[in-house]
């Protein structure tokens, strides 16, 4: 007996055609594709209460759900797998938080834009999931490389109005991360009693303090849990209602920038 069941219809269906990772040989042989979505994130510590994966569940998550109601609209879309790794430089001491210099991330998109350019697909979204991932001088390098690509940036958590959800937003395993999970994954989520109030110790150079100079922090200096911003006040359902948000604002983007003609990006 073969050690695995033989594929039927039901299964067919609710393969997403639209995801690299479970759609076939057969189906991409059959579809022009418009638009590759590389979701990017990063394996961190995230305070107490959160898995490690946070940021690559919540960047796949979107990207998935944008992409099929963009394809429901007719644009012929593409998520690539996760990139699971991302910038940890400043959480170097923070037991596994996996680092991915930026030097390695230019060397990564520039293999898989390679790819991309020869299956003429020449539209980009890096969908990015992960704060200290600064994809913006990679990619201004990439445009230059591959001057036949059209690449675009979207931080997936700038996408809608933190203060319309939440209300302590910060910018680490706050509020917000943490509805998003207890929505998403509620099964590895520890109970918030368990979490730590994400403090952080700012700068004692006013310049750096107001931010018009810039250092990175190093995370367990800066931290006293990982975690920046409250987490206390988040619920799945604040969580389920932004990423719901998140995800019809960029499918609508999918569909516009699937349809744009490349020489007819300005006015």
């Amino acid at each position: 007996m073969w050690p695995y069941k033989l594929c039927n219809q039901d299964n067919v269906q609710k393969m997403r055609p639209y995801i690299l990772a479970e759609t076939n040989y057969k189906e991409i042989q059959e579809t022009r594709f418009d638009v590759a979505i590389l979701p990017w994130g990063a394996t961190e510590a995230h305070n107490y209460h959160m898995p490690y994966g946070t940021d690559n569940m919540q960047v796949e998550h979107v990207a998935a759900e944008a992409a099929g109601q963009a394809w429901e609209k007719g644009a012929k879309v593409l998520v690539l797998p996760v990139v699971p790794f991302g910038v940890n430089t400043g959480q170097r001491e923070v037991p596994f938080c996996m680092n991915m210099n930026p030097s390695t991330q230019a060397a990564v998109l520039d293999d898989l834009l390679d790819v991309l350019d020869h299956h003429s697909i020449r539209k980009l979204v890096v969908l990015n999931g992960h704060g200290g991932n600064n994809f913006k001088p990679i990619l201004r390098e990439a445009g230059y490389r591959w001057p036949e690509m059209v690449i675009t940036l979207c931080n997936w958590f700038e996408v809608a109005p933190l203060e319309d959800f939440f209300e302590e937003p910060g910018d680490h395993a706050d509020e917000m991360e943490s509805s998003a999970m207890m929505h998403l994954r509620p099964e590895l989520v520890m109970p918030l009693s368990q979490a730590g109030d994400g403090s952080t110790h700012p700068f004692n150079i006013q310049a750096l303090r107001d931010g018009w100079a810039w250092k990175e922090r190093d995370w367990l200096q800066a931290t006293d849990d990982t975690g920046s911003g409250n987490p206390h006040k988040a619920t799945a359902d604040k969580g389920a209602r932004f990423l719901s948000a998140v995800s019809e604002k960029l499918a609508g983007f999918f569909v516009e920038f699937a349809q744009i003609d490349p020489d007819d990006l300005y006015e």
